[in-house]
């Protein structure tokens, strides 16, 4: 598009209003851990193609039309994936079911949504184990991005940092098909950590501590991690980073991490989004909304949806229209190289 009409790309979204069915076979899946017995089969789960429609239909496309938004990276509920219940059997299956219904409703609206995959985690298990279904969701479902989880125990931190090489496996398989991870925790089953409110949040700012401290890029020059919900704490405190890089005797922030690390713009209030486009360089943020996501209300000192982030980048007086072509279409085509590619097949 051009940089007067920008396509409004979101890169994070979730299928937070899948039918109710969905729900109902997880909690008999989750109720056959215990007891084998009640343990349902994926042959019992029947979601139609009518249902899958009404629930976009009604939901996220018709918040982007009104929005203006048009392609949605989409990927299954976050708080879903709840990699810490049942073992690696369980999450493979139940990842393998949401990618699916993600992956049918690419199809059933191609020109509006496109996948990213749920890996099937699980805690203390080698993240190799994943790589099937990375691989099945790219190479089949024509998939441009994953969701890695940097704590599958579900607030409680028991897997190495992202900058071990437990990770590896992974990360080359990102490399191989050039494709980004959005590292994106689920739900907290610690009680000190509220899921969207502080385990959400804490993760992101967490995620790129971590980066700080390890030299993971040397080892993976083109490896691309999109930390959502505006980078948590970073940008507020980009002061900090900078210095603790420093002190660590870190190469500058620019060359350190800024090649292979992006942020969103799923920030809930135009100070915030000015904010992050004031101290975080255009070039390293990517919009989206995390529509339909954990905010979902009005904010009455605006009478608009706190989640309706295209409309504090359009206000902040820190871009201009090149600056937001960038931040709406062409960081993502860039960050997202097979979502380019797929926009490109369909000239766009």
């Amino acid at each position: 598009m051009s940089l007067s009409q920008p396509l409004i790309i979101d890169v994070h979204g979730h299928y937070t209003t899948a039918p109710k069915s969905l729900e109902t076979w997880r909690n008999r899946q989750i109720a056959g851990i215990a007891d084998p017995a009640q343990m349902p089969k994926v042959q019992e789960l029947h979601i139609s193609d009518d249902e899958l429609r009404e629930s976009i239909e009604l939901n996220q496309l018709a918040k982007m039309r009104e929005r203006g938004s048009d392609i949605t990276i989409f990927s299954p509920r976050a708080s879903f994936m709840a990699h810490h219940i049942g073992d690696f059997q369980v999450s493979s299956t139940w990842a393998a079911i949401c990618n699916e219904l993600c992956f049918r409703v690419s199809q059933l609206f191609p020109d509006h949504f496109i996948g990213a995959a749920m890996l099937p985690q699980s805690p203390g298990v080698d993240p190799k184990t994943c790589i099937p279904e990375l691989e099945r969701c790219i190479k089949e479902y024509g998939f441009v991005g994953i969701n890695l989880n940097p704590d599958p125990s579900g607030g409680h931190w028991s897997s190495p940092p992202l900058t071990d090489r437990h990770w590896y496996p992974v990360y080359e398989k990102m490399v191989e098909y050039d494709i980004p991870a959005m590292i994106h925790v689920s739900t907290s089953c610690n009680a000190c950590f509220h899921t969207t409110g502080a385990h959400y949040l804490n993760a992101d700012t967490t995620a790129f501590m971590q980066c700080i401290q390890g030299d993971l890029f040397k080892d993976f020059p083109t490896l691309k991690f999109l930390i959502p919900h505006g980078g948590g704490a970073v940008p507020y405190h980009w002061g900090r980073f900078r210095g603790l890089a420093q002190e660590m005797k870190k190469p500058l922030l620019q060359e350190h991490l800024l090649n292979n690390i992006f942020f969103d713009t799923c920030v809930y209030h135009q100070p915030g989004i000015d904010l992050l486009t004031k101290v975080i360089p255009v070039a390293n943020i990517l919009f989206a909304s995390e529509m339909i996501g954990a905010v979902r209300g009005i904010d009455p000192e605006t009478g608009h949806p706190y989640d309706d982030t295209k409309r504090y980048v359009l206000a902040t007086p820190n871009l201009n229209s090149a600056q937001r072509y960038q931040v709406f279409e062409g960081n993502a085509r860039r960050v997202f190289s097979r979502l380019d590619a797929r926009l490109k097949a369909q000239g766009k």
